[in-house]
């Protein structure tokens, strides 16, 4: 096979990728999109082959095409931001690609072993959910969120039941593809492979589709207000002063809110002044914000701040921690926090984001990765490495609990069933969209949170600060949205939930296996490497 034909099956691969891709991308084409690289993978580790191609650098090539197509509005914000992550991005991906090629191809003969590429591509995902450089932004079962009656069967598996039901289902159609037309094998075998193909797509949505029209949802109604001021990120939100942002929220709320409204939510930075965690009650926005709980005592009023706190005794050391001079002469070391407050009549309470942005909110601790720290991106409150929370935590007002996640959390599935087994009956999520203008990502950002809401069958108020503000029930529908660059308030009722999904009880069970597989699959090789040497 010519180097052009190989080139082009890769790209062909990537184009497929990006073409299935939310939010308006066709999402069947995602069961298929990985059959030129099947192909090209059993040539490369085909030993007959003496033109065999590199799989790295052509994997490379698709995961490339595949992440720029579906990622770009990254560099709005930041060009060498962008470049960086497409480019590591696409290298993890085909790494992962070239370890099922090296696997399949010593252990087993290259004949078998494709049950290797959905365990290893798992695997890598837990691990890209829960390192220092994580973007779980094209985990591959996110290709559904788009399509949210597909899935309802998330709430069994999580999104990695997702990813294993792509990969699973490409094989299978490529096996079928390589009985009909490359091995031209009997019409019997032919036949019973396409209803494998069939089935395994078929099966899926099917229940699923049933699990979307039998599901009821029970619990208490809560009505939320949600709040979307439209602040410009680059033009206005560092040039207004905090009591002018406050005037572009609380006036907002004041108009819409009733005697049943238990919450209002306003986005992610929305107070911008420097808050002392130990002493909010002293800023002029939580004032305001006092003021507005006193009209509406039965409101608890949740808004995305930065806020700072002094780093106990022996921390200084913290990769977290700032030095900072409170005087001329005294050294003191702080921590910088993204955070959501709740601000009742009666109370303060809040919560840090822990799953933090890298390049924005985190940089590697690594020491070789540590001079990067200069080179933080602002994007809204307080840049470089933050400090989060230990714990997930939420609120409680009125007997009902409630989680804040803060923008990026709410990508973090396995990160997000923590709150609800902390018994967080419905979720809330602030965020600043308007970084990476009216370019799909907001769209995609919008769509991630339909995916928490079928995982843990939990209904989602989402405020953001210039769009897309939206209320999800717990099937994952949309039933109000605001748009783009609008700024609007809106009120509706969402269900609370006490009760926990089969997979907020049992958690990560398909990441942990595949972590396990992966471990041993690879031990494996390389004890079977060192011993053919000797």
């Amino acid at each position: 096979m010519k180097a052009f034909t190989k080139i082009s099956l890769a790209m062909a691969s990537g184009l497929m990728m990006a073409a299935a891709w939310p939010t308006r991308g066709f999402t069947p084409l995602i069961f298929i999109a990985f059959i030129p690289l099947l192909y090209l993978q059993d040539i490369s580790g085909d030993p007959d082959n003496k033109k065999k191609g590199n799989i790295f650098l052509l994997s490379f090539l698709a995961f490339f095409i595949w992440n720029t197509l579906t990622t770009y509005w990254v560099w709005n914000s930041t060009a060498a931001g962008a470049i960086a992550m497409l480019i590591l991005n696409s290298t993890f991906m085909a790494t992962v690609f070239w370890a099922y090629h090296f696997v399949k191809k010593k252990l087993y003969g290259n004949k078998k072993g494709y049950f290797m590429l959905p365990v290893f591509f798992v695997a890598f995902e837990y691990l890209y959910l829960n390192w220092q450089l994580n973007w779980p932004w094209l985990n591959i079962s996110n290709v559904f969120s788009h399509q949210h009656t597909w899935i309802q069967w998330y709430e069994y598996t999580g999104s990695a039941g997702g990813t294993i039901w792509v990969l699973a289902s490409n094989i299978i159609i490529y096996k079928l593809f390589k009985a009909a037309f490359i091995d031209k094998t009997d019409k019997k075998s032919i036949i019973k492979k396409g209803m494998a193909a069939i089935l395994v797509i078929a099966i899926p949505i099917i229940t699923s589709l049933i699990i979307y029209n039998n599901y009821k949802e029970e619990g208490e109604d809560i009505e939320v207000v949600v709040i979307q001021p439209n602040i410009d990120p680059y033009t206005e939100e560092f040039t207004l002063s905090p009591l002018q942002i406050m005037e572009r929220n609380i006036p907002l709320a004041d108009n819409i809110v009733t005697e049943k409204t238990l919450f209002v939510l306003s986005p992610e930075s929305a107070i911008q002044e420097a808050l002392w965690i130990h002493a909010p009650g002293n800023s002029i926005s939580v004032k305001k914000l006092k003021a507005f709980d006193e009209r509406h005592p039965e409101c608890a009023y949740i808004i995305g701040a930065s806020t700072f706190s002094i780093v106990p005794a022996g921390m200084e050391d913290d990769f977290a921690a700032r030095a900072v001079y409170l005087n001329q002469k005294e050294k003191s070391y702080i921590y910088a926090h993204n955070t959501a407050l709740m601000v009742t009549k009666d109370t303060i309470d809040h919560y840090h984001k822990s799953k933090l942005t890298p390049g924005v909110e985190q940089m590697p601790s690594w020491w070789f990765l540590r001079p990067l720290e200069r080179l933080a991106i602002d994007l809204g409150g307080t840049s470089g490495t933050l400090k989060g929370e230990d714990n997930a935590h939420v609120f409680e007002h009125n007997g009902i609990k409630a989680a804040a996640l803060i923008c990026y959390e709410s990508a973090f599935g396995n990160y997000v069933i923590d709150f609800v087994r902390e018994g967080a009956d419905i979720l809330f999520v602030i965020t600043n969209d308007g970084w990476w203008g009216n370019t799909p990502g907001h769209r995609q950002h919008l769509e991630l949170s339909k995916l928490r809401a079928i995982e843990t069958r939990r209904s989602i108020a989402r405020s953001a600060n210039t769009g897309i503000s939206a209320y999800i029930n717990q099937r994952g529908d949309i039933i109000e949205k605001t748009q783009y660059e609008e700024p609007a308030a809106l009120r509706n009722t969402l269900k609370s939930n006490d009760k926990q999904t089969f997979y907020v009880r049992y958690g990560n069970y398909l990441y942990t296996a595949s972590v396990f597989i992966t471990i041993i699959m690879l031990s494996v090789c390389l004890v079977f490497i060192v011993t053919r040497k000797k």
